[in-house]
């Protein structure tokens, strides 16, 4: 959006020679007679100033002052006054105003000032943008956690589709945590406000799944006493989360399809269509292609739902980001149980990268609770069936021992090869064996 020059003020030849004034100097400017109507064009995000006679029938520059600063306190307003109005000005600076012009006004000081309105009014947007990019990332960060290549290009899917309205497709196994990458594709967008609407598709109750998911009016069927929501009515202007969408019965597909397609649900019992502004976003554990090929699942739903399709990578293909999920996640828990967190030794995180998780995050989870607990973290956990041979093993072992011991010393490598009692350079050389990176190590070596 353009910077441009919102000019109040309600003597004709003023603003006529203003605005000369203003496009001489190659600064675009809307020209006002009313504070109402400049008013209504200012917003949080408007990349402009203001300037505005004080004196003016009506609503004058004072109030509008007011108001626009109401709507953002560091948007620029600049005051034109008359010669008894300065003392008025000088008041005015003091709630806000970011200057003030006295009448008569060379052109060349009122082109000078706007300019450096214009470039706080850039600076102050650019910066706000940063923040939220920055806020965004850390807020990312901490939810789909991980450096390996498969969660660095899955944040960067994330971010980029975000900031769209496009319909996702979330694919991956049990418990890799594909609920928590569609809140976050609802919380980076423009959505993030609004309703995120979690429904589980398996658990609905196959006689209700049409009423749960549309809504229906009084007397649709027996029991329906009143009229109710259904939950994508609830969404509205949110997020719809279709988990285990594979479980819906194939003649509740019809309607879903056409409830994503049309942007609109008829309620049971009703002849209106009400409209819905709404982002969709479904998971699935089984290969939907597949489920199409036996006849489980509508092949226009799924061309329908895979606008964009993200895939969650399995643990068994990130064991590097272990050790430092598990931290994240004994975390968590020492929090939800108000505990203190223990601390967790190298060779627990070790351990930790070396088990197979077939239960993904969630069972990675459970094994931070009983850690918090006092239990034995890996009670119940599957043995690495990955690697074919004992060469493999023992470098696969190795690289955890490393990786464990990089995150229990937080980065440090100066500790970490000291705690492993190798030397510096045979720790250089292992990392370059094992492809890991500095990245994982602070800069303290």
């Amino acid at each position: 959006m353009k910077q441009t020059v919102l000019f109040v003020d309600d003597e004709e030849e003023l603003r006529h020679a203003t605005g000369q004034t203003l496009m001489l100097a190659d600064i675009p400017v809307t020209i006002l007679d009313k504070a109402e109507l400049a008013l209504a064009q200012i917003s949080r995000g408007f990349p402009g100033v203001l300037v505005t006679d004080i004196r003016m029938p009506g609503h004058d520059g004072l109030w509008l002052m007011r108001k626009a600063l109401e709507v953002d306190p560091e948007f620029p307003v600049i005051l034109v006054t008359g010669h008894g109005d300065v003392n008025l000005a000088v008041e005015s600076m003091r709630e806000g105003a970011y200057d003030f012009i006295e009448k008569p006004f060379a052109p060349s000081r009122l082109v000078s000032t706007i300019q450096r309105a214009l470039d706080k009014r850039r600076l102050t947007i650019e910066n706000r943008a940063l923040k939220r990019e920055v806020g965004g990332r850390d807020k990312l960060e901490a939810r789909l956690i991980g450096r390996s290549d498969a969660m660095v290009a899955l944040r960067k899917e994330v971010r980029t589709i975000a900031a769209t309205d496009a319909d996702v497709l979330i694919t991956g196994d049990t418990g890799v945590g594909k609920d928590v990458t569609a809140h976050a594709l609802h919380d980076l967008s423009a959505r993030g406000p609004h309703p995120f609407v979690h429904i589980n598709c398996a658990a609905l109750p196959v006689d209700l799944v049409e009423s749960e998911l549309f809504g229906h009016e009084a007397g649709a069927f027996p029991g329906a006493m009143r009229a109710r929501f259904g939950k994508f009515e609830f969404a509205r202007q949110g997020t719809v989360f279709l988990d285990e969408i594979d479980s819906l019965p194939v003649a509740v597909q019809a309607k879903l399809l056409h409830a994503i397609q049309e942007r609109q649900i008829t309620r049971l019992g009703a002849n209106d269509p009400v409209a819905l502004d709404i982002r969709v976003i479904a998971a699935a554990k089984t290969d939907l292609a597949a489920a199409v090929n036996a006849g489980t699942f509508r092949a226009d739903l799924l061309y329908r739902l895979n606008v964009v399709t993200l895939h969650v990578p399995p643990l068994r293909d990130r064991r590097d980001d272990v050790p430092s999920l598990f931290l994240n996640l004994a975390a968590q828990a020492a929090a939800r149980y108000s505990k203190q967190l223990p601390d967790i030794p190298a060779d627990v995180l070790s351990a930790m990268a070396t088990q197979d998780w077939p239960g993904n995050v969630r069972e990675l989870r459970n094994a931070a609770d009983r850690f918090v607990l006092g239990l034995d973290p890996s009670s119940g956990a599957a043995p690495d069936e990955t690697a074919t041979s004992l060469a493999n093993k023992m470098a696969a072992h190795e690289k955890s021992l490393i990786l464990a011991a990089l995150t229990s010393q937080n980065g440090s490598l100066k500790q970490t090869y000291e705690t492993l009692g190798l030397s510096r350079k045979a720790l250089y050389e292992k990392m370059q064996k094992h492809g890991i990176s500095k990245a994982d190590a602070d800069s303290d070596a």
